[in-house]
């Protein structure tokens, strides 16, 4: 299902294809997803930001990330702004994509199911975020 909208970030797909490599392209452009506990920020714990990794938006703060145990790196919140959320009935269920609200990119699903105050689990393909630790 291809999204319409004009974001603030416009790139062709052969544009995209020069900056992000081969999985990141298959995630944020294609919307695909990556093998569970596949993505190199599962099991990351380092202090900072994680952006999106097609247009460098900050998303969603460490403070955020929890351990899930779903194979994908999961938060319990994004930052303000920062995501789309679109209604998505693919593959026979009913769910709630996340996009970056300055390029489009497909970052993952948003669920009802997290064990923290919030109640949510932002699922995130890992190939599609890139870490920024805080300055010290």
């Amino acid at each position: 299902m291809k999204n319409n909208k004009i974001y603030p970030v416009q790139k062709s797909d052969l544009e995209w294809q020069k900056i992000l490599n081969e999985e990141s392209f298959r995630v944020l452009r294609e919307k695909g997803t990556e093998s569970p506990f596949s993505g190199k920020y599962n099991d990351h714990c380092e202090i900072g930001t994680y952006n999106c990794k097609g247009c460098n938006t900050p998303l969603y703060s460490s403070k955020n990330k929890f351990d899930s145990n779903c194979g994908w790196p999961s938060y319990d919140a994004s930052l303000p702004g920062a995501l789309e959320y679109l209604q998505d009935h693919s593959h026979g269920m009913a769910r709630t994509e996340i996009l970056c609200a300055s390029c489009g990119g497909h970052q993952g699903h948003v669920f009802n199911d997290g064990p923290t105050q919030t109640g949510e689990r932002y699922c995130v393909n890992a190939a599609g975020i890139q870490f920024n630790p805080d300055e010290k």
